[in-house]
């Protein structure tokens, strides 16, 4: 239920013009990568931008926290069919991580974002994990998948390489969505499915649950976006009624 004087009409108010919601892994350890599926089952129909992300933390064996990063896909309108990739992220005093050279191109030169040709409808894994043979190095990947088999349908594509300076396991992970569009713009709808992470010592684990979280009024966000499940996955969508309240533990299927 809304509460009176919540947002649902205009543009965010946030800081950065954006409204976003998020789904947290409810999954604790120590991680040398991580992946998701994410699918756009409704795409925009705005020339605003949006993104759908996963978010990786990175931490040292110390226990200290290095920094984050987040890899998705955006509806751009600076890029080729408005559709792009982004790989970057900010170490733990806030600055912008480097990276290595895409041998992507970029309409917008911009070093994390790069053009990709993704599709409404087609499932896309996102990777994370450590570079082989160069330590606090951390590789984005993205891999089309067969919508029905969900099995590789083309190599997966690196977009980068990304220094973590001190970042030598993930340590915790986060899926988004950010929306620049007003919150009144049609619908958009995403899908996340299959996530997992391996441990520093070779584990698959899967988180059993992800908790929702949403912007708040005070912050600027929207109020009629929601995050939900469906028989494959969690669903996130905006202009819609918020079914599932904030903090919500909601079940990961499989």
């Amino acid at each position: 239920m809304l509460r009176t004087g919540e947002r649902t009409r205009g543009r965010p108010r946030s800081a950065n013009g954006a409204s976003s919601f998020h789904l947290r892994w409810d999954l604790a350890g120590r991680f040398r990568s991580v992946s998701v599926t994410l699918e756009v089952l409704q795409p925009p129909v705005v020339d605003e931008l949006h993104f759908w992300a996963l978010q990786a933390d990175f931490g040292s064996r110390d226990g200290a926290h290095r920094g984050g990063a987040h890899l998705g896909l955006q509806w751009h309108p600076g890029h080729p069919g408005s559709t792009a990739v982004n790989w970057g992220g900010y170490d733990a005093g806030g600055r912008e991580l480097r990276g290595s050279s895409s041998t992507m191109p970029s309409r917008t030169g911009n070093v994390n974002t790069r053009d990709l040709a993704w599709l409404p409808g087609v499932p896309y894994r996102l990777t994370v994990g450590a570079t082989p043979g160069e330590p606090e190095w951390w590789t984005g990947t993205v891999t089309p998948l067969d919508p029905d088999s969900r099995e590789p349908v083309a190599p997966a594509v690196e977009v980068r390489r990304l220094h973590v300076p001190g970042g030598t396991e993930l340590t915790g992970f986060t899926m988004w969505s950010e929306v620049f569009a007003p919150c009144d713009a049609p619908t958009v709808v995403v899908r996340w499915s299959d996530p997992r992470a391996t441990s520093v010592d070779d584990r698959v684990r899967r988180p059993a649950t992800c908790t929702t979280s949403y912007q708040r009024h005070e912050d600027g966000g929207c109020a009629n976006t929601s995050s939900s499940t469906d028989a494959v996955g969690l669903v996130q969508a905006t202009a819609v009624e918020r079914t599932v309240v904030n903090g919500t533990p909601l079940p990961v299927a499989g």
